[in-house]
């Protein structure tokens, strides 16, 4: 894991400078994302005390939260000095979405082509989609958000968009179910 992520020079000098003002003994910093996956994470940086995978590095030992493991491949942490003072900063490119592969497990690969492909395509009427669940039939049942909820053109949203594309990238995925209340209208991009 130490490979995934990169924390300079610059930021482990900044870090063990506010670990050591804390004066408390085995005290470190723990990385992690709150809502891994969604359009929502965000990538946030805090004092613990010893817990999850340890990363050691040459001036400060920090803990990475083990579900945010494959949200964090790739992250750096910097700190930029300036007349001000600093500012450390959390590049994370996986955060909203893990990579994934041929080996990874279904629903991470259905969630990446929803996320990567499907909502931004969709986000233009204010729509959204999401995984639910994934069956033992391998069946992704899916609900509709915001524009999309009670539209009128949502079956051949379905059908032509989401179940296709699902299929194209997915093809061991059985096939697609819509678990939307559609008769909610309230937000819907077709009425």
């Amino acid at each position: 894991m130490s490979d995934s992520i990169q924390i300079t020079d610059s930021a482990q000098d900044y870090l063990a400078e506010l670990l050591a003002k804390q004066n408390v003994e085995g005290i470190a910093v723990r990385i992690f994302i709150t809502q891994p996956g969604t359009p929502y994470a965000e990538t946030c940086l805090a004092y613990c005390r010893p817990s999850d995978e340890r990363l050691e590095l040459d001036k400060i030992a920090v803990y990475l939260d083990k579900h945010s493991l494959p949200f964090l491949e790739e992250a750096v942490v910097d700190f930029n000095a300036d007349r001000m003072g600093g500012q450390l900063t959390i590049k994370a490119p996986n955060a909203k979405m893990p990579k994934v592969n041929a080996d990874s497990p279904l629903a991470d690969r259905v969630n990446y082509v929803l996320y990567s492909e499907i909502n931004p395509g969709l986000a233009a009427h204010g729509g959204e989609v999401k995984l639910v669940e994934l069956t033992e039939e391998q069946v992704a049942v899916l609900a509709f958000g915001g524009g999309c909820q009670g539209c009128a053109a949502v079956d051949l949203t379905l059908k032509e968009g989401v179940e296709k594309t699902l299929k194209e990238r997915i093809p061991e995925l059985a096939g697609i179910r819509d678990v939307t209340d559609h008769t909610d209208t309230t937000n819907a991009y077709y009425r």
